[in-house]
C-alpha cells in the first residue's frame, strides 16, 4: 500500500505543477533563442507551469520558441512578457524562460497565439559582450586576465584572506551609496563632475598610458629592491623617534636664526647688484663647464676622466711593484745631481754656444776659418783601466787655454745673481769665488 500511495502523491504534485495534459500553447519570438532547448521549463515566480516543446528558426531569421502552460495559468493574456533565463552561471542547456502574465482585464491570447518580439527579451551571452569590442580592446581584456592569474599564482591563500575582509568594505560601500543617493541634487552634480573629469583623462589618455607605464616600471623597481625597503622601514620608527627630538631642538634653533636673519638684512641688500655681475660670470663659465664635463665624461674609449679613474687600480697594483726600484733609483742619483747642479750654467752655455764654434763668420759678417782646438785632457793606460786625466796646468797653458779657467768655482760661468746664489766655493775646494765673467 505504502508504493501505491507514493505513486499517487507523485502524480498529484505532477497534475498541480504542469496542469495534467493541457493542450495550451503560444509561441514566444526571441530575437535569439539564447541556448533554449526543447524540454526546458516555463516558469511564472520561480514555479514551473510548463516547458519548452520546439524552437524554430522563423522567416526574418528570429527564434520562434512554442510554450506549453498549464497548472491554472492559461490561458494568458494580452501584457504577457518572456525572458529567457540562465539558472546558474555555468553550465550547458541550463536555461528556462520566465513569464511575467498580462493583466486579467486584457483580451486573453487564444490557444496557439503570440508573444510577439517587442514582449521578449534574450538573454545577452558573455560572447556576445566580448564581439562588442574591437580587436585591441579584446587583447588587453586578455592581457587583464592573464596578469591577474599570473599576478595570483601561488598565493591563493592570501587572496582567500583578503577575500574575506572583502565583504566589510562592500557592506560599507552600501552603506557609503545610500547615503549618496538620499542627496540626488549633489549626487547628480557629483556624476556629472565624474563624467567631466573621465571626459578630460580620455583626452589626455596618452600621457595616462606613460604614466601607468612609469607607475609599472616603479612599482616593479621598488618590488626588486623589497628586502632593502623591508629593511628601511624596520628602521624608520627609529628614525622617526630621533627625527622626533631633532624637530624639538629645531624649533629653539630657528628661533635663534631669527636673530642672525634679522641681523644679515642690511648685508643682503648688494646681494642683488653682486649677482647681477656674477651672471655674466656664470655665462662666460658654460664653455670651461662644458670643457669640463667633456673631460669628466666624453662619448668613446679611454678618453674622458672616468675612465681614467676606473683604470686607476690596474695603475696602483703596478706602480706598488714598480715605485720602489724608482725610489732606490732617485736616492741614488741624489748625490750625482748635486754634484751636476752647480754645473748647469757651464752645461747650458756650452750646449747653446757650441755651434757658434765652427761658424765661418763673425759678428762683423767677416769670413774667418778659424776653429780653436782646446785639449784639457789626456788619454793614458792606469791600473784601472783607460781614463781621461786632466793636463797638468802648465801643459794645459801652453795649449792656449787661460790656466786660470780652472780655478773657477761651479756656477760662476755666469754673471754671479744679486741674490748671491752662485757660485758655490764649497763644492770645489781651492776655487776663486772671484772669477766670473764682467758684467751686472
Amino acid at each position: 500500500m505504502v508504493p501505491a500511495a507514493l505513486v499517487a502523491v507523485v502524480a498529484l504534485v505532477a497534475f498541480l505543477m504542469f496542469g495534467g495534459n493541457s493542450d495550451y500553447t503560444v509561441t514566444a519570438t526571441f530575437q535569439n533563442a539564447g541556448q533554449l532547448v526543447k524540454g526546458n521549463y516555463v516558469e511564472i515566480a520561480g514555479r514551473p507551469i510548463g516547458k519548452v516543446k520546439s524552437v524554430e528558426l522563423g522567416h526574418n531569421a528570429q527564434a520562434r520558441v512554442k510554450l506549453s502552460v498549464g497548472s491554472g495559468f492559461d490561458p494568458l493574456h494580452e501584457g504577457t512578457t518572456a525572458v529567457i533565463r540562465a539558472s546558474s552561471l555555468s553550465g550547458i542547456a541550463n536555461r528556462y524562460i520566465e513569464l511575467h502574465p498580462g493583466p486579467n482585464s486584457a483580451p486573453k491570447i487564444d490557444d496557439g497565439g503570440q508573444i510577439g518580439a517587442d514582449r521578449t527579451q534574450a538573454p545577452v551571452d558573455i560572447d556576445q559582450l566580448f564581439n562588442t569590442f574591437d580587436p585591441k580592446t579584446r587583447k588587453g581584456l586578455q592581457d587583464i586576465v592573464q596578469g591577474g592569474a599570473t599576478q595570483y599564482r601561488g598565493k591563493a591563500e592570501k587572496a582567500g584572506e583578503a577575500l574575506h575582509y572583502f565583504n566589510p568594505a562592500l557592506s560599507t560601500s552600501a552603506r557609503v551609496t545610500r547615503e549618496l543617493v538620499l542627496d540626488r541634487t549633489a549626487f547628480q552634480r557629483f556624476v556629472t563632475q565624474t563624467a567631466e573629469t573621465v571626459s578630460a583623462l580620455d583626452a589626455r589618455r596618452d600621457d595616462l598610458a606613460a604614466l601607468v607605464g612609469n607607475a609599472n616600471t616603479t612599482a616593479k623597481a621598488i618590488g626588486d629592491e623589497n628586502v632593502a625597503l623591508g629593511r628601511a622601514l624596520g628602521l624608520l620608527p627609529d628614525t622617526l623617534r630621533r627625527a622626533n627630538t631633532t624637530f624639538v631642538n629645531l624649533r629653539a634653533t630657528l628661533d635663534d636664526l631669527d636673530v642672525l636673519v634679522n641681523a644679515s638684512k642690511p648685508a643682503t641688500k648688494d646681494l642683488a647688484p653682486l649677482f647681477r655681475d656674477l651672471r655674466g660670470l656664470v655665462n662666460e663659465s658654460i664653455p670651461t663647464i662644458h670643457d669640463l664635463r667633456l673631460l669628466i665624461r666624453r662619448p668613446g674609449a679611454n678618453n674622458d676622466l672616468i675612465e681614467l679613474t676606473s683604470k686607476m687600480p690596474k695603475l696602483a697594483r703596478i706602480g706598488k711593484q714598480t715605485f720602489p726600484h724608482d725610489i732606490a733609483a732617485l736616492q741614488q742619483s741624489l748625490p750625482v745631481i748635486s754634484y751636476i747642479r752647480p754645473y748647469s750654467p757651464d752645461l747650458t752655455g756650452w750646449i747653446t754656444k757650441f755651434g757658434q764654434v765652427t761658424n765661418p763668420y763673425d759678428a762683423n759678417g767677416h769670413y774667418a776659418r778659424i776653429q780653436p782646438i782646446f785639449n784639457q785632457f789626456q788619454y793614458s793606460e792606469t791600473p784601472a783601466g783607460p781614463q781621461l786625466l786632466p793636463l797638468p796646468r802648465a801643459l794645459a797653458g801652453r795649449n792656449g787655454l787661460n790656466a786660470r779657467n780652472s780655478l773657477r768655482c761651479p756656477g760662476a760661468a755666469m754673471q754671479p745673481p744679486p741674490d748671491g746664489s752662485a757660485p758655490w766655493p764649497n763644492d770645489a775646494p781651492g776655487c776663486d769665488p772671484t772669477n766670473t765673467p764682467p758684467g751686472p
